[in-house]
């Protein structure tokens, strides 16, 4: 039985007006599981941040879909994590697929931004995936280590711990297709191996690792009785309250 406690975080992207954000917290905010059954995450438009934090429950966690790894500068449009912390925020997701293939975010990148976050005390979700050409050559776990050797690269053993790893097939995302459960599984009992040459078994055994790929209320059960997969990163499906909340109550049982 697994003792790590399961994680649902759904990232919104770039969807919902402040009245939709508003009203998909106000359906869910009491209904979550206890954050020791479930920690329940939503990721959301660092313009919402401070309104959201403001009115989630004890149970409800909100974070922001990207920070820079710098102090402070002339980075325009950017943020910093003193200014998510600033406004009560507790988690980050860095290295989202999207954020590596649309803005240039590279390993290195990522891993400046796991160690600022770390320094300010945030919890992080750190991002890692294949593309479909890399998958058919069968290259995927050496792909997957690369990326999270490169991205732990000076992160404590005690940090480690703290770090929230998503596995994210990129031909996966939003196209309907998921990795098998026993695919995912596979690959995340890979990244773990991993985790474990770089610090030893009783952390990896901690670290929690989620499932990212078109997860919905109709397959999440099936993922979650893999050995290794931890929860799940959830685009589409945590755009809706019932489909969020039907996620959240999968991974109590």
């Amino acid at each position: 039985m697994k003792k790590r406690i399961p994680v649902i975080a759904g990232n919104w992207k770039m969807f919902k007006t402040r009245d939709d954000a508003l009203a998909f917290i106000y359906q869910v905010n009491t209904k979550v599981p206890a954050i020791e059954e479930v920690e329940t995450i939503l990721f959301v438009s660092p313009i919402y941040l401070r309104t959201l934090i403001k009115r989630q429950e004890d149970n409800l966690r909100i974070g922001a879909q990207n920070m820079h790894f710098a102090e402070e500068g002339a980075f325009t449009g950017e943020v910093s994590a003193n200014m998510l912390t600033n406004i009560g925020t507790t988690h980050v997701l860095i290295g989202h697929s999207e954020r590596r293939q649309y803005f240039a975010e590279t390993d290195e990148t990522v891993n400046q931004k796991l160690l600022s976050a770390h320094a300010h005390k945030l919890t992080p979700t750190i991002c890692v995936g294949e593309s479909l050409e890399t998958r058919e050559a069968g290259k995927t776990n050496e792909f997957v280590r690369n990326q999270i050797k490169k991205a732990f690269k000076g992160i404590s053993k005690e940090n480690a711990i703290k770090t929230i790893v998503a596995y994210e097939p990129i031909w996966a995302i939003g196209t309907g297709k998921t990795a098998t459960p026993q695919d995912a599984n596979d690959t995340i009992k890979s990244i773990r191996q991993t985790l474990q040459e770089l610090y030893g078994s009783s952390v990896s055994e901690k670290i929690r690792i989620l499932y990212g790929g078109s997860v919905n209320p109709k397959n999440i059960s099936e993922l979650l009785n893999e050995s290794d997969i931890d929860g799940a990163l959830v685009g589409g499906a945590s755009l809706n309250p019932q489909s969020y909340l039907e996620l959240v109550t999968a991974a109590v049982k």
